[in-house]
């Protein structure tokens, strides 16, 4: 759950993401809102993150991390990242809000009037330089890239032709969103997104995003953090 801590002492629920698809232990997918919960428990998952920013006089940005019993539509508390998350952007394209920049604002001293109203559903996809099945680094220097580009869409990335991933820093080359008025439409737009994007040098997980955006489970919205290995086996 995304919250932000405001001087004037609020702190607001920005919504959340679902983070459940994972290789290592690590995030690859998330999205916004979460399609494995209902209503009644977005509400209280939420409302409790809240509480926790109220109970520290939290300032700033910050991400509240919970296990979630699908089943039982029940959750636990697992840790608070007192920072952005990679994942942050498919918070700013269900809301319309900028988190880096709210983030400055509140430094100054801000409190700005928030509306918060999220809409439509925004997917990340995680480009790594990594093999696409066993997920296994991939350094080497970038011949091609080329990236896609249209309404829906949204790359954030640090790297272009002729850079090079070395094996010394995370394999992140990029974080590919999209965002559609409903489920569907942003599947359908990540498959687009993910079939125009093109990096050839290292090796690239794109072929397991196109992969993932066919699994019956992924594309049904009942899954969880076990969806990669039961994928893999």
């Amino acid at each position: 759950m995304q919250i932000l801590g405001l001087p004037d002492g609020r702190v607001l629920a920005l919504g959340e993401r679902d983070c459940s698809v994972q290789r290592r232990h690590q995030k690859v997918v998330e999205e916004s809102p979460s399609p494995g919960i209902g209503p009644e428990l977005r509400e209280r998952m939420l409302a409790a993150a809240v509480r926790a920013g109220e109970a520290v006089g939290y300032l700033g940005a910050g991400t509240v991390e919970c296990l979630v019993d699908a089943d039982a539509q029940d959750f636990v508390f697992l840790e608070m990242n007192t920072r952005l998350q990679v994942e942050h952007p498919v918070t700013e394209l269900v809301t319309g809000l900028d988190l880096v920049e709210l983030q400055l604002r509140v430094a100054a001293g801000e409190s700005p009037e928030i509306t918060v109203a999220p809409q439509g559903h925004a997917i990340e996809f995680r480009v790594y330089a990594e093999d696409p099945k066993r997920f296994l680094p991939g350094p080497g220097r970038i011949t091609t890239w080329d990236e896609p580009a249209g309404a829906g869409i949204r790359v954030d990335s640090g790297y272009a032709a002729g850079d090079t991933v070395t094996m010394f820093y995370d394999p992140l080359m990029a974080k590919l969103c999209v965002v559609g008025a409903d489920r569907t439409e942003a599947l359908e737009l990540g498959r687009k997104a993910v079939a125009e994007f093109t990096v050839e040098g290292p090796r690239s997980n794109l072929p397991f995003c196109a992969e993932l955006l066919e699994n019956p489970a992924f594309v049904a919205g009942d899954y969880d953090t076990g969806l990669v290995g039961r994928m893999r086996a």
